[in-house]
């Protein structure tokens, strides 16, 4: 079922949105080579802590991370450790959430270790550039579709590959809520959208295939033909004008 916010809950997810963010930037600068994903893991989870909130996706689904680092031709997913060193010329794609009262924010980013190529320059700028189309679209009165359409249709229009196998979702009491959000689709269809409905957004753009597989640990799920993904993601307040991007810092 669908949640309309109310403005109590729309305050609280401003704060978790506030949070998670804080906790993505503060990651992302910590993308260093030499750096393990671990360290910036605990990170991210030691500012969502100090801010009275909780790591959303610590133990959920029994994922043993505050936040998924995933690397390359890694899409998600990836479970932080020490042994896994991040180079320069990775590219990083982290993705946090924060709880605060009950209400989640959820966010991802990928980031540049040192000089990466111009192709991943060009597939990060892309990625974002995606987001940006697609949430331009969730306006009360449009549909789902819109936001799916019009994330396909400028990756791909640029030969890039849109991951169908996993999407955006709706946030809120729940980390993951309905409806399910679509990076592909058709313009003017799938379900309506209103005032006040609170949605993730999260265009995973990979530089071939959009076809993807889960690794042996349940959890990391990469690229099948190894080329490199993107992933970029705001939690969206749905609004009769301009949407509010909710852990935009």
């Amino acid at each position: 079922m669908i949640q309309i916010k109310g403005e109590n809950a729309i305050a609280a997810m401003r704060i978790a949105g506030r949070i998670t963010g804080e906790a993505l930037y503060l990651g992302g600068q910590a993308v260093k080579d030499g750096v393990s994903t671990k360290h910036i893991d605990d990170i991210i989870r030691h500012h969502i802590e100090k801010c009275g909130a909780v790591p959303s996706f610590l133990g959920y689904g029994g994922f043993p991370g505050s936040a998924c680092i995933s690397i390359n031709d890694e899409v998600i997913h990836g479970i932080p450790s020490k042994d896994r060193i991040i180079k320069d010329g990775d590219i990083v794609s982290i993705d946090v959430g924060a709880r605060y009262r009950g209400y989640h924010g959820d966010s991802a980013c990928t980031f540049a270790c040192g000089s990466v190529s111009d192709e991943a320059k060009r597939l990060m700028e892309a990625t974002e550039r995606s987001f940006y189309l697609g949430a331009a679209k969730a306006v009360a009165g449009n549909r789902l579709g819109d936001i799916g359409a019009a994330v396909q249709e400028y990756a791909e229009s640029l030969g890039y590959g849109v991951v169908r196998q996993y999407v955006g979702h709706g946030v809120g009491r729940e980390l993951h809520e309905d409806p399910e959000v679509p990076n592909f689709g058709r313009a003017g269809h799938g379900i309506r959208l209103y005032k006040n409905m609170t949605i993730a957004i999260e265009p995973m753009i990979t530089q071939g295939s959009y076809e993807v597989r889960v690794g042996r640990d349940g959890w990391l799920v990469t690229t099948v033909d190894g080329k490199l993904s993107c992933h970029y993601e705001h939690t969206v307040l749905v609004t009769e004008g301009e949407p509010e991007l909710l852990t935009k810092v």
